[in-house]
């Protein structure tokens, strides 16, 4: 049962609001003994031509209770208060019944979603940055799926740009074939922090950078060969580090792929009157909007990221009629996504308010920042391996006999990264900071994971539910305020769709696991004579291990049985 939607449908009967109005207005009571729903009546002052206080006195007298154990007011609010036993046996069947599919909806039956991330430049190192736009692109494109949407997850590679000049500049000067085939990526990136170098020293290097990608533009099938190779080695490369992390994607369509579709966007902008020439380069003004002018054409007629991300807009339009095309690239570009928006606005492409930036913030360690053009990279193999390595330190300390330790340390310590990319708002900084983030307490993935190991553990010894559970018995505070927890699922899930924002359903993970482990520390499961009671607890934990299971799936995290 919707109880949500049963407080909305009882409160229309009175009002001269429609259910959906209603159910938006709808609120969860700070503290439990103000009820589980409350509906608050200052927009109903006017029409009621009276203070908010009388009307939710008259609206709590009016309402019938069928359903609900109790509605009261509390000053301008009338408060529901849920029947627990209906409630708690509705969640924990439905939750029991759908299992890996609880909290799914067709909220977006019929429409699509484009969302593009992680999007990492070839013959350049996967580094931590890189796995924030992963971390929430997965996520995101998870959590839509959830809801119905056929979701179109999308690799928009830096394949393409003055730098692959540069960088085949490079390999012809200073390239090691040997070292190129040992190690491809240390190689390049060798070779590319070279070419900097010595171009601080020789600045006529960058102009031979920008011939050799003009020639790239052009078709020079000698040029064209070797980036292909650097694309070719950094796919391998770059397929490693998603199978990791469990992250696929339906296209790899990178900026190389709409290098013959720009023309299209060049002339349908000069057609409509929209390109003017700038110091030589072909601009769309945008002083109106308060931004710098978009530049399309540089001076010497190649293409630039505005260019390409017109073009890769149009194109998805047309072969995906997106609902929304999301783009999950750091908020230090949010000026860009701006400018090109208003340019396909501009041009006469309504669909352009569908097309949403979304930023995030920076990764943090103490004292260093990331430059791959100075090699100062932290690698994300390196970030990995120490989370995996420091995880078994806790196991041998905490568990040393555990079965298969290597492979719970693994889904432990990579679920812990992810989980500290997602755990708070996408825009704020992440520090890391290994004793935190690979604690068993607190808010962590370990924690998390922790709190369903626990769980596990006791249905294991449990054995199958029998089937007699009275859920009725259900009654302590902890016990509703897990079911609470449980039944909220598909609430957050729409939340985070609404707001773009993974980080809705880490909290909502975290605090199921906290209300789990009140209720394990408050409440005995296996050692109980009330046979009833003990398959109501079971099937409790039962369901709280689904729930976190599915939450977590949502993040791109696996769930480890035993800990």
């Amino acid at each position: 049962m919707d109880y949500k939607k049963k407080v909305a449908q009882a409160i229309s009967k009175h009002v001269d609001m429609d259910i959906e109005s209603i159910e938006k207005l709808i609120e969860i009571p700070p503290k439990s003994d103000m009820g589980d729903y409350a509906f608050p009546c200052f927009q109903l002052a006017k029409a009621f031509r009276k203070a908010p206080n009388m009307i939710s006195e008259e609206l709590a007298s009016k309402i019938s209770n069928e359903g609900f154990e109790k509605i009261t007011n509390i000053g301008p609010y009338v408060n529901f208060f849920a029947d627990k036993s209906i409630f708690t046996k509705n969640t924990i069947e439905k939750v029991l019944t759908e299992g890996d599919e609880y909290g799914s909806s067709n909220i977006g039956e019929g429409k699509t979603i484009c969302v593009e991330y992680s999007s990492p430049n070839i013959a350049k190192p996967f580094h931590v940055g890189h796995l924030f736009t992963t971390a929430i692109g997965n996520s995101l494109y998870k959590i839509f799926k959830k809801e119905g949407y056929n979701v179109q997850g999308i690799n928009h590679l830096g394949d393409w740009g003055t730098q692959f000049g540069k960088l085949i500049s490079a390999y012809k000067r200073w390239g090691n074939e040997e070292a190129l085939e040992k190690n491809a990526i240390d190689e390049l990136l060798r070779i590319y922090v070279k070419f900097h170098d010595e171009a601080e020293k020789e600045p006529s290097l960058e102009d031979e950078g920008r011939a050799y990608f003009k020639a790239l533009e052009d078709g020079d099938k000698e040029v064209e060969a070797l980036w292909k190779r650097f694309r070719d080695l950094s796919l391998k490369e770059f397929e490693r580090i998603y199978e990791i992390f469990d992250v696929k994607f339906d296209s790899y369509a990178g900026e190389a792929f709409y290098n013959d579709k720009m023309d299209v966007v060049v002339n349908e902008l000069k057609e409509k009157n929209l390109l003017v020439e700038s110091n030589g380069a072909q601009v769309v003004m945008l002083d109106e909007y308060n931004m710098p002018p978009c530049i399309v054409l540089k001076g010497d007629g190649a293409s630039i990221y505005a260019t390409r991300d017109l073009a890769a807009a149009m194109y998805r339009k047309k072969t995906y009629d997106f609902y929304k095309s999301i783009y999950v690239v750091g908020t230090p570009q949010a000026l860009h996504f701006k400018q090109v928006f208003k340019v396909l606005e501009l041009a006469g492409h309504e669909w352009a308010k569908d097309c949403v930036h979304v930023g995030f913030g920076l990764v943090k360690f103490a004292d260093r920042k990331l430059s791959t053009r100075k090699g100062e990279v932290i690698l994300l193999d390196d970030l990995i391996r120490e989370s995996i390595d420091k995880t078994l330190e806790v196991i041998n300390e905490k568990n040393p006999d555990l079965d298969n330790k290597e492979e719970v340390a693994k889904k432990i310590g990579v679920g812990a990264v992810v989980f500290t990319y997602l755990k708070n708002s996408r825009e704020k900084d992440i520090v890391f900071d290994w004793k935190e983030m690979l604690s068993f307490d607190g808010e962590t993935g370990p924690y998390v994971q922790y709190s369903y190991a626990r769980a596990n553990s006791i249905l294991t010894r449990a054995g199958e539910l029998k089937g007699n559970a009275d859920y009725s018995k259900l009654t302590s505070k902890e016990e509703f305020e897990l079911v609470k927890a449980l039944e909220g699922f598909a609430k957050q899930i729409h939340l985070a769709t609404e707001k773009l924002e993974p980080s809705i359903v880490t909290r909502y993970a975290i605090e199921v696991a906290k209300a789990f482990n009140k209720f394990y520390n408050a409440h005995s499961v296996l050692n109980l004579e009330d046979e009833e009671l003990k398959e109501a607890r079971l099937g409790l934990v039962k369901a709280t291990c689904q729930v976190i299971k599915n939450s977590l799936a949502l993040l791109g995290i696996e769930v480890v049985d035993k800990m």
